[in-house]
C-alpha cells in the first residue's frame, strides 16, 4: 500500500470518528429515557406472567399453604372441568351476541350523524355519553330498569297487559339482558371511531358516484362500506378481545348467575383464586383462556389481511 493510500484511510477514518463524538453519551442518554418505562415493564408485565406461569404449576393457596411443584395437574384438571367449560362457553356466547349488535349499530348510528341532522353535537353527546359512566352506575341503573317489580320495563310491559319478566333471574334472559346493557353503554366509542373514518372519505368520491347517476343504497355499498374496511376490521378486533374479557358487568349484575348461565371465564378464574383459595389452579385456567385468546386473534388478523389483500 502506497504512503498516499495510507494517508487518505487515516483520514477517512478520522473524520468518522469525529463526526459521531458524542455517540456513547447520546446512547445513555436515550437508556436514561426508557429506564422508567422498563422498569415499570419489567416489574408489573414480565414479572407477573412469568410468576403467574410458575404458580399454575404449584398447587399455591391463597392462605400461604401449598407452593409445590405439581406439574401439569392443574392444566389436567382444567381442562376435565365442566365448570370451566361453561364458563369459557358463555363468554365466547356472550362475544357473539355482543359484537355483533356493537359494530351494525355503531356503523348505523355514525352514518346517521354524518348524514348532517340538526344538532349533531347533540347527537354525538346522546350516543358517546353512556361510555364515560363507570361500570358500577351502568351495572345499578340496569338492575333498576330490569327490577321485576319496580323495573321500567315491565311497567311498559304492563301497559300491554304483560305479566311481569325476570330478566335477570330467569337462565333464558339473563345474559341477553346483559348483552343490551353492554351495548347500551360501550357503543358510543365504535361510534366515534366510525364517525371519524366516515369524516376521512374524500367528497369527491360521492361527487364522482353523484355524476355517474348513483343512488343513496348503490353509494352507501359501493364507496362508503368498502372505505370503512380497515376501521371495521379494527373495531371487529377490539370488540372482539374487549368481550372476551367480560366481567365487571356480569359480576355485578347477576353474580354469575341464574344456575351459572351468565358466569364469565374471566369471573370463574376470579372465584378460583380468592374464593376457593386455589392459586395455581387458577392460574392455570387464565393461561388456557389467554391461549384461547391469542387463536382467536390470530385467526381475525390473517381474515382481515386476506380480505385486505
Amino acid at each position: 500500500m502506497t504512503a498516499t493510500a495510507q494517508n487518505v484511510l487515516s483520514d477517512t477514518g478520522a473524520t468518522a470518528r469525529s463526526s459521531h463524538p458524542g455517540k456513547p453519551r447520546e446512547t445513555l442518554t436515550g437508556w436514561g429515557f426508557i429506564a422508567p418505562f422498563g422498569i415499570l415493564f419489567i416489574l408489573f408485565m414480565l414479572v407477573p406472567i412469568f410468576w403467574g406461569i410458575y404458580l399454575s404449576f404449584t398447587n399455591q393457596s391463597l392462605t400461604g399453604a401449598g407452593g409445590d411443584f405439581i406439574g401439569v395437574a392443574n392444566y389436567a384438571e382444567a381442562l376435565g372441568d365442566p365448570d370451566m367449560w361453561r364458563s369459557m362457553l358463555n363468554t365466547v356466547w356472550f362475544t357473539i351476541l355482543s359484537t355483533v349488535p356493537l359494530v351494525v349499530i355503531a356503523l348505523a348510528l355514525a352514518l346517521l350523524v354524518n348524514t348532517g341532522l340538526p344538532g349533531q353535537w347533540l347527537w354525538r353527546l346522546s350516543f358517546f355519553m353512556p361510555y364515560l359512566l363507570a361500570s358500577t352506575v351502568v351495572s345499578l341503573i340496569w338492575v333498576w330498569l330490569y327490577n321485576p317489580q319496580l323495573g321500567l320495563f315491565n311497567a311498559i310491559l304492563g301497559w300491554f297487559g304483560v305479566d311481569p319478566v325476570t330478566w335477570l333471574q330467569d337462565p333464558d334472559l339473563a345474559m341477553l339482558s346483559v348483552v343490551v346493557t353492554t351495548v347500551w353503554w360501550t357503543i358510543g366509542f365504535n361510534f366515534l371511531l366510525y364517525l371519524a373514518a366516515l369524516q376521512n372519505i374524500p367528497d369527491t368520491q360521492y361527487e364522482a358516484a353523484s355524476l355517474d347517476g348513483a343512488g343513496p343504497w348503490r353509494t352507501l355499498f359501493s364507496i362508503t362500506i368498502p372505505q370503512l374496511g380497515p376501521t371495521t376490521a379494527m373495531v371487529i378486533v377490539l370488540q372482539l378481545l374487549a368481550s372476551l374479557k367480560v366481567f365487571d358487568q356480569i359480576y355485578q349484575m347477576t353474580g354469575g348467575g341464574p344456575a351459572g348461565t351468565t358466569r364469565s371465564a374471566i369471573q370463574y378464574i376470579f372465584e378460583s383464586g380468592f374464593t376457593g383459595f386455589r392459586f395455581g389452579y387458577s392460574s392455570a385456567i387464565s393461561y388456557i383462556f389467554f391461549i384461547l385468546i391469542i387463536i382467536v386473534s390470530v385467526i381475525q388478523f390473517r381474515i382481515t389481511a386476506r380480505r385486505s389483500a
